[in-house]
């Protein structure tokens, strides 16, 4: 297995710090308001990784983390009126509710950056002991960047550079710093924020030390593999990098993986523009296994254009695979339970499915070259086109299960559910969809959106167009 490592700019042979393991942090969302398309990507890109190193029967401790105390959650309370607790706990339960709408398996464990202030406090004072970080007079902690020999080593950027060259990469700060590269690991608390005791001065961490001390408690000092957008590249995996280092004298992570930006219609994504997606935005018109689908038809490094045309085509490359294990379905019903038939018939059989399983080949080769996940989905349309050929009513009930549990694993392994249950809704849950209806009409607003979050909970999506209320299942 090949992993392309953002460390070293090539592709390396993956080797696990321990025989049979694999520790891995991805970097997880702020919550301050639902997910975007954005988000989405990385969720899905890593978590098809693990599933795959599980599929070849790698124990993995998967660990993404939860930014539950920033700038950004802080101005939504105060614009609320709440406390900020109150605003990441709501939207780590709606970033829960999405996850699982994307098949996104729930990692491990899945941190919270103010369950863990006291390791990083400790993490800071061996920082500070080991002179690679100082107190500034308000009692601000900075790392001394040039005290790590080493920073740079992931963005292939050096401080000189840095520091000379590109003002805009610099790590802005206040004039108390001692070099402008220098970055906060604690800050002193504001007039109405949340706030921790420290020896310093009460205050909060910064960003960067949150996620060094969240790997380090639920993974240990060294890991396998640290992954996210690269956009974290630089500063935040640079500054991670160099504090974890510098604090426990090892290396941090073996393997570095960042997948690509997601670009709407070729611009960049911003609400300024109104191009700006929410998962839940798509999946009010797409099934988001569609947006999985299409998420994992490009390569994960490389830059991906999210547009209604390319959705489309997603959406009809999706439901090929899907309509192939329905008919699977339809013609194992009504294959006959007795012998196989022919002896020539049997060998016929044995023969296509030698030939269908071959397709787990060229499955297994795209990923195992860095995680090629569009090769590797062209390799299950090519299974799906050779079994449309092959299954017939004349074939026997155990070789068109063989080829609909083929499909099944390839797809279950880049986490498309390609297997439809019965879409039959209870008398209860036809009864709330009814509520909705009327609570819609007498704009109780409040009541039919908690009907709506209900329902999500019980994979049951809503959709509410001209024609009246449809849904489908997540």
């Amino acid at each position: 297995m090949k992993i392309y490592n953002t460390l070293s700019k090539k592709k390396e042979e993956f080797e696990p710090i321990c025989e049979g393991k694999v520790s891995m942090y991805v970097c997880g969302p702020t919550v301050y308001n639902l997910i975007h398309i954005g988000n989405a990507r990385p969720m899905i890109v890593f978590d098809t990784v693990r599933r795959y190193m599980e599929y070849k029967g790698l124990n993995v401790n998967y660990v993404s983390n939860f930014t539950d105390v920033d700038d950004k959650i802080i101005k939504k309370a105060n614009e609320e009126g709440v406390e900020p607790s109150v605003i990441s706990e709501r939207y780590i339960e709606e970033c829960k509710k999405d996850m699982k709408a994307l098949n996104v398996k729930p990692a491990t464990t899945h941190p919270l950056a103010t369950n863990e202030i006291d390791g990083m406090l400790e993490m800071i004072e061996t920082l500070l002991e080991k002179g690679h970080a100082y107190v500034a007079s308000d009692g601000t902690v900075y790392f001394k960047t040039r005290s790590f020999k080493d920073y740079g080593k992931l963005s292939h950027k050096n401080l000189d550079d840095l520091r000379g060259g590109n003002r805009s990469l610099l790590v802005t700060g206040e004039d108390q710093k001692e070099d402008p590269l220098d970055f906060v690991l604690w800050k002193p608390k504001k007039e109405g924020e949340p706030y921790w005791e420290a020896p310093w001065c009460d205050g909060r961490p910064g960003w960067h030390i949150e996620c060094s001390v969240m790997s380090k408690r639920y993974l240990g000092d060294e890991i396998d593999i640290h992954a996210g957008g690269e956009d974290l590249i630089f500063p935040h995996h640079e500054n991670e990098i160099a504090q974890s280092e510098a604090a426990n004298e090892k290396p941090f992570a073996k393997y570095w993986m960042h997948n690509g930006f997601l670009n709407i219609d070729n611009k960049k994504m911003s609400k300024s523009a109104g191009n700006f997606f929410t998962v839940r935005d798509i999946g009010e018109k797409y099934d988001l296994q569609v947006l999985r689908f299409f998420m994992l038809s490009a390569h994960y490094r490389s830059p991906l254009n999210f547009s209604e045309e390319l959705m489309e085509a997603a959406k009809n490359g999706y439901e090929r695979i899907v309509t192939c294990v329905s008919n699977l379905n339809y013609l194992i019903e009504k294959a006959q339970v007795n012998e196989i038939g022919a002896a020539a018939d049997g060998e016929s059989e044995r023969s296509y499915l030698e030939e269908a399983k071959s397709y787990i080949a060229k499955f297994e080769e795209a990923m195992e070259d860095d995680f090629n996940t569009a090769d590797a989905i062209s390799s299950i349309f090519e299974l799906v086109k050779y079994t449309n050929t092959k299954a017939s009513e004349s074939s026997s009930k155990e070789f068109l299960t063989e080829l609909k549990n083929v499909i099944l694993m390839l797809s279950d392994i880049c986490g498309l559910i390609v297997e439809k249950e019965d879409e039959i809704l209870d008398d209860e849950i036809e009864a709330l969809i009814q509520e909705r209806q009327d609570a819609r009409k007498a704009k109780n607003f409040a009541r039919a959106d908690e009907i709506r979050d209900d329902l999500l909970k019980q994979g049951i999506i809503l959709e509410d167009t001209r024609e009246g209320v449809k849904w489908k299942r997540a």
